[in-house]
């Protein structure tokens, strides 16, 4: 294999395994921007992962083709839906928010093994079919490209795609419109934010709503295009990385889209460093431990250097500092 051969097979691959961290990490953008600290991205995207695959596998035959956004789709709808259990605990009644959030990865996982053992009666769902998966192709003419074409134009996914434009998306919603700038400046100075008739609390709802939503369509995506089915090893830290990837990118959308990348770089080379000349050397272990080590190095490396919004995990109490 040549190193250009490496190179077509490595990046797809990244951006592949990137794309639900993306999601999930711009998620925990919103909500951490607002103030709320949000440790449950895990237990969002198992909520959505299984809403996902559970959708695909039962109405397959009524939505044909369009199976898989509609999975998506309820997986952004249920993900909100279980991310305002975390909103009413940390707003609303002021728990501690790294409980909270801790609380929202149990609850998730607990509730959604015992939904799969109750309708499959196993632990673990079908295997959706592969055409009701999300899967690759090919742009027009874009593939004909030298380099650029085979690199990542041949083996694209549009999720990757809406991925990419969700990044971009945010961050032009948090730094150029007036909603935006509300939504840091709760996360920031709540209490000037109030002063100046922002209503705290609506905003920190809306924002952990937003992180439910992208956290939900993050584990739906991976579990369409990667493992086509769930159980309770689906999401083995996925939502954990993603919040390293927030933290890595400075709680900023196009950072934390980089360093998506970079863990999905990670991840390609832990799953398929087999085959791959030189890393295939390394033994298989160290290969798939690789991705938790990085998120690791990335913490402890940055999260000094990374300066969170200065209100981030504190409760705000109207007229209180």
């Amino acid at each position: 294999m040549s190193f250009l051969e490496m190179l077509y097979f490595i990046i797809p691959s990244a951006i592949l395994y990137a794309t639900p961290l993306i999601f999930t990490a711009i998620g925990g953008v919103f909500s951490e921007r607002s103030g709320v600290v949000n440790i449950g991205l895990e237990g969002l995207m198992i909520v959505g992962a299984f809403v996902g695959i559970f959708v695909n596998l039962e109405f397959a035959s009524t939505f044909g083709a369009a199976t898989v956004w509609v999975a998506m789709l309820a997986a952004v709808i249920i993900g909100g839906i279980f991310a305002l259990l975390h909103a009413v605990a940390s707003i609303s009644f002021r728990a501690d928010q790294t409980v909270s959030g801790v609380a929202i990865n149990l609850l998730g996982l607990a509730v959604t093994v015992f939904l799969v053992k109750m309708i499959y009666g196993k632990g673990q769902t079908d295997m959706i079919d592969q055409a009701r998966a999300i899967n690759r192709f090919a742009i027009p003419y874009l593939e004909d490209i030298p380099f650029f074409g085979p690199l990542l134009f041949q083996n694209v996914y549009s999720t990757s795609i809406l991925a990419f434009a969700v990044a971009i998306g945010a961050w032009f919603i948090i730094y150029k419109t007036p909603f935006g700038l509300r939504l840091r400046a709760v996360g920031e100075h709540p209490m000037a934010a109030d002063t100046m008739g922002v209503n705290v609390n609506r905003m920190r709802y809306i924002a952990v709503v937003i992180s439910g939503a992208l956290g939900g369509l993050g584990g739906a995506v991976y579990a369409q295009s990667i493992t086509l089915n769930f159980s309770h090893a689906t999401i083995a830290g996925q939502g954990f990385m993603a919040i390293a990837a927030m933290i890595f990118g400075k709680w900023h959308p196009i950072g934390a889209l980089g360093a998506a990348l970079f863990f999905g770089v990670a991840q390609t080379l832990s799953i398929a460093g087999s085959g791959i000349p030189y890393i295939q050397d390394v033994p298989a272990v160290y290969l798939q431990i690789l991705p938790y080590v990085l998120t690791i190095f990335a913490l402890a490396g940055f999260i000094g250097k990374a300066n969170a919004p200065k209100a981030s995990g504190q409760p705000y109490i109207k007229g209180k500092r």
